[in-house]
């Protein structure tokens, strides 16, 4: 099964990227990694027979590769094609699931929850955070004691030096 699994693998890399690496892994199963777009695909034995699980998922910046983000299980009979059109599938949901999502949209017309009215809302606060949002970066109390602390040391060692006139 192992080397049917490599042969199909390599067909399929051939299919899907004109630059790939195509590997086995821990499990027994065959990596294909396309680092120009930065994807992975994995073919492992499935638990039926004849059947193969595909899985996908990112590689991350530092070339670690990122979870599956998607899975499907194909019979090894299907052909190239149609392993192909799977993976392309699986590949684009990974894709979708790694793009950030922006700001969504406004909250106007929207509803404020399900029993609440908007007043009832706590300002300041978004719907799914339980710390208030800082809007810039502040200097603490304890920072400034800090601060007099370490001034009252540094005069005190002036004086002793003999720096204010002694």
């Amino acid at each position: 099964m192992s080397g049917q699994l490599r042969e199909t693998a390599s067909e399929l890399a051939d299919v899907l990227w004109r630059e790939h690496t195509v590997y086995r892994d821990r499990a027994g199963g065959v990596v294909i990694r396309g680092e120009h777009v930065r994807r992975w695909i994995s073919l492992a034995p499935a638990g039926g027979r004849g059947e193969i699980l595909v899985r996908a998922g990112r590689i991350l910046d530092g070339g670690t590769t990122a979870p599956a983000r998607s899975e499907a299980v194909v019979p090894l009979a299907a052909g190239t094609g149609e392993l192909a059109a799977a993976c392309r599938r699986l590949l684009a949901e990974a894709a979708v699931d790694a793009v950030p999502r922006g700001p969504g949209p406004s909250r106007a017309g929207r509803p404020a929850g399900r029993g609440r009215t908007r007043t009832a809302r706590r300002p300041g606060r978004s719907a799914g955070s339980a710390t208030p949002r800082r809007r810039g970066r502040h200097t603490s109390f304890g920072s400034f004691v800090v601060l007099v602390c370490v001034a009252g040391v540094v005069a005190l060692h002036l004086y002793s030096v003999g720096v204010f006139g002694g």
